[in-house]
């Protein structure tokens, strides 16, 4: 399994992922016409990480880049993160938290953040596994870098 960051020419795999989360998160959402997701792909401020294995998509995240008027350096905050069912618990997710966290390193970030609502639970048990620096009430997860 690698991980790797998505550009606009990964219009396709950005596609199987939008599938991805369609069926975790059981949503029935259509998919935005390809040159909408083209250029949302080629907007600095959004990453899309996922991880594959033979070619084949087993899940990946987004993340909105935010800039803050308390620090200079840009917030990452995960919109969402998704594995296909098959491959849960298989600690995918976690390689994908991972990379994301060296990419918001390298790239000068000051923290990455996640929300989960309290009541999903799986999703709270998944980011209690990770290198989370603070849980805050609200359950929401930080992720400091500097």
């Amino acid at each position: 399994m690698i991980a790797k960051k998505f550009n606009s020419d990964d219009i396709i795999d950005f596609k199987d992922l939008l599938g991805i989360f369609n069926e975790v998160f059981e949503n029935n959402t259509v998919l935005p016409q390809d040159e909408y997701l083209k250029n949302l792909l080629d907007n600095p401020n959004f990453v899309v990480i996922a991880a594959e294995d033979n070619k084949v998509i087993l899940g990946g995240l987004t993340v909105y880049i935010l800039q803050s008027y308390y620090n200079e350096k840009p917030v990452a905050y995960i919109y969402d993160v998704g594995v296909k069912r098959i491959y849960q618990g298989k600690g995918i997710g976690n390689s994908l938290i991972q990379f994301l966290m060296a990419y918001c390193k390298t790239n000068g970030f000051h923290e990455a953040y996640v929300e989960s609502e309290t009541d999903d639970v799986e999703a709270v048990k998944f980011y209690r596994k990770t290198n989370f620096s603070t849980e805050m009430q609200a359950t929401h997860f930080t992720y400091k870098f500097s």
